[in-house]
């Protein structure tokens, strides 16, 4: 096993990651310019830009996010802020499951659907059969599902769903070679990205499986062991919803899907709303890590508050700079975390970096009475993020992942009810009680930290 695993290390390579210093250094970040903004039809002139930022800057607290960042954002990611939209925040799995079943009974024209994990319980397969059902309908269904994520349901599951209209195509397969140092095993499509006639989207963290079937609210049963998932989605409706498509279609494309010859995959769309929202995808290697790069700048141009939820927390050195260099500088820095995980090494790797984040100032909770599995980030009262995006370097390095960040302090507002609430069900990390942890608690710290650039 030993020999197994140091040969996938090996071939995954020693990759890093971009230097955020000379992204805060280009121009962009220097130059209080407006962003590009695309509306529903057009593209917005800058003097229109400059006064969808103005007014927002009149709605929110004084930051640098609004100018500085965004400017960087735009170049960071390559994809436009786009206005016009509406988001619905959807704070558990329950409320994403109803959400999208039902925009799925309503497609008229297609479903394009990406995840990690389809399980095969009594929720993964309802969710198939929905599929099924519309395939037969005459609506266009495709499905992207990775292999790793999705490695416990059986390979009959998807011949089956295959053969009843859905168009099937796995992201990766873990028999393919190696190439060119790379290993299947290294590069995961991580994204959970739903997409119903052009027109609404939906991503986050919510996998399709039993574990998000539960909310966190609902008490725990001793009888079947099974803590509830706390999770976070958003479902976005308006212009937006086109970028989510062409990061689908690329991937169906890369992975030499079906030719997808039926179906409007980009219609028209209207102004549905007020949020701004930008698009952030980012794929395996070394150039293309977007999803981590904006999120580094957005610490970074920080002026009032930092509030994260991060289900696997394994910072590499710049974002714990980020970090600590935002406390210290007298931003409220929050994290909520979990004290429950389906993976026990990246528990103790996160609690590695504790004592140097509290003594900076960094206010650390975890949560209690769920496994805690939401990638959420709401700053200086106006920018939030919601997507796929764990803080370690699987996410940032490896990965292929997706977040929303959507602008306006309506839905921060939104956000920050959403993280107060996670607060109160979370116990607060002391550093003077944790300075009195076990030294065995200690030593599995320590080995986990070791394994940091593998988790």
């Amino acid at each position: 096993m030993f020999i197994a695993l140091s040969c996938i290390f090996l071939l995954g390579g020693c990759a890093s990651l971009p230097d955020i210093r000379s992204v805060l250094h280009r121009p962009a970040a220097t130059e209080k310019t407006p962003p590009t903004i695309v509306g529903a039809h057009r593209r917005l002139t800058a003097r229109q830009s400059r006064a969808v930022i103005e007014k927002l800057k009149r709605q929110s607290l004084p930051t640098d996010i609004l100018e500085r960042h965004l400017a960087v954002e735009e170049v960071i990611s390559g994809s436009p802020l786009v206005a016009g939209n509406r988001a619905a925040l959807l704070i558990d799995g329950p409320a994403t499951y109803a959400a999208m079943c039902e925009a799925i009974q309503n497609a008229r024209d297609h479903v394009n659907v990406e995840t990690f994990t389809l399980s095969f319980d009594e929720i993964g397969v309802g969710f198939a059969d929905l599929l099924a059902r519309k395939a037969a309908e005459g609506i266009q269904v495709n499905l992207i599902y990775d292999a790793v994520g999705s490695f416990a349901t059986p390979a009959a599951f998807f011949e089956d769903v295959r053969c009843r209209g859905v168009q099937v195509v796995q992201f990766n397969p873990i028999n393919r070679l190696p190439v060119f140092g790379r290993w299947p095993l290294m590069h995961r499509d991580h994204r959970k990205i739903l997409i119903v006639d052009g027109a609404v989207a939906f991503t986050g963290g919510v996998n399709i499986s039993r574990d998000f079937s539960r909310s966190p609210s609902e008490p725990f049963r001793k009888n079947d062991g099974h803590l509830a998932w706390r999770d976070t989605d958003v479902r976005i409706e308006g212009p937006a919803v086109a970028e989510f498509q062409k990061l689908f279609l690329d991937t169906w494309k890369r992975e030499k899907g079906p030719e997808l010859s039926r179906g409007n995959y980009f219609p028209e769309l209207e102004s549905e709303g007020d949020e701004l929202v930008r698009v952030i995808g980012s794929t395996s290697g070394e150039k293309n890590r977007s999803t981590y790069l904006a999120y580094l700048a957005a610490i970074s141009f920080a002026t009032n508050s930092i509030h994260l939820t991060s289900a696997y927390f394994v910072p590499d050195g710049q974002t714990m700079r980020a970090l600590t260099d935002a406390a210290q500088r007298g931003v409220d820095v929050k994290i909520v975390l979990p004290s429950r995980t389906d993976w026990k090494l990246t528990l103790y790797a996160a609690r590695a970096h504790y004592s140097s984040l509290l003594r900076s100032g960094v206010k650390l909770y975890e949560r209690r009475s769920a496994v805690l599995h939401a990638k959420t980030a709401v700053i200086d009262g106006v920018w939030s993020s919601v997507g796929s995006t764990n803080m370690d370097l699987w996410s940032f390095l490896r990965n292929d992942e997706v977040n929303a960040v959507i602008l306006g302090p309506q839905f921060a507002t939104q956000m920050e009810a959403m993280f107060e609430k996670d607060l109160e069900g979370s116990e607060a990390i002391s550093l003077e009680k944790w300075e009195r942890r076990s030294l065995g608690e200690r030593m599995k710290e320590l080995l986990s930290r070791s394994l940091g650039y593998w988790l």
